[in-house]
């Protein structure tokens, strides 16, 4: 259920802010300029940059707190809820709206940007990856097992849809060079349709498997599956509800697991160096 919600408050969140933001510009060409809409129009317009910027700049994480969005917004409110309510001698009900955002703000923060990572995860460093398998964008299987005999990283991504994660695979295309000087099989894995892998595959053009996890089994069998991760409207795109939460797995030759990633924030995510880094420690 709490997925479910985080899904519906995803999709519809942007939207109230891009409203706000739409309703408040509308009155101040309509009506007289107020001190209150002026803040509305801080706050939203803050949010609105940062969602934008997500799809706009490559970026593969962010700050946890967002600080200089969070002071913006609170800057906002301030505007509207203190000189809108007490210069302008309206009632305090008025700014309303701009607090009902800063909350939403807050409830992203602190709510939806947190994963539900829970203890059914079997992965740990120092063990062994057990056997699973994917398949490539032909439907052919392909099990974990052959890449035992080189050190490999496995990104888990959530799909073609999540800026976040397609900015992470961008790092790492950037870094084929060092992967394929050390000799590293890059795997990326996704439950999403076979056709969106394939148009990354095609896209980069590089000795990287982009694997297909059908019905999130491995994801199941690993403990890094997310029920109703995808935000509500995806699924017109094909998406199925349930997707993978981010995670990275950097196994030896042997397969032991050296290296894990198991966010708790999905906007948090390791720097690329931290793969090579990993790799030259063995």
């Amino acid at each position: 259920m709490n997925n479910l919600l985080k899904s519906f408050f995803i999709a519809l969140f942007p939207m109230f802010t891009i409203y706000i933001l739409v309703d408040s510009i509308i009155y101040l060409f309509q009506y007289d300029i107020t001190y209150r809409y002026i803040g509305r129009i801080i706050i939203a317009a803050a949010i609105i940059l940062f969602f934008a910027n997500l799809f706009i700049i490559s970026q593969a994480r962010t700050s946890r707190n967002l600080i200089l969005y969070t002071f913006a917004i609170v800057l906002g409110l301030a505007v509207s809820f203190l000189l809108g309510g007490n210069i302008e001698e309206h009632e305090m009900l008025d700014a309303s709206l701009s607090l009902i955002l800063l909350f939403c703000w807050f409830i992203y923060l602190k709510w939806y940007s947190v994963l539900d990572r829970n203890e059914t995860s079997i992965l740990k460093e120092g063990a062994f990856l057990k056997s699973f398998e994917l398949e490539d964008s032909n439907g052919k299987k392909v099990r974990s097992s052959s890449f035992l005999g080189k050190s490999t990283i496995y990104l888990f991504y959530r799909g073609n849809w999540c800026p976040l994660c397609m900015a992470q695979i961008k790092e790492i295309a950037a870094q084929y060079k060092e992967l394929e000087e050390r000799g590293v099989n890059m795997v990326f894995v996704s439950p999403q349709p076979h056709k969106y892998s394939e148009n990354l595959a095609k896209k980069y053009n590089l000795r990287f498997k982009f694997l297909t996890d059908t019905d999130n089994k491995v994801a199941k069998q690993l403990g890094i599956f997310d029920k109703f991760g995808l935000p509500v409207g995806f699924q017109m795109m094909g998406y199925d509800s349930d997707t993978v939460l981010p995670t990275v797995i950097i196994t030896n030759s042997s397969g032991k697991i050296i290296f894990l990633d198991l966010t708790d924030n999905y906007r948090v995510r390791p720097e690329p160096d931290t793969f090579l880094l990993v790799i030259d420690s063995q």
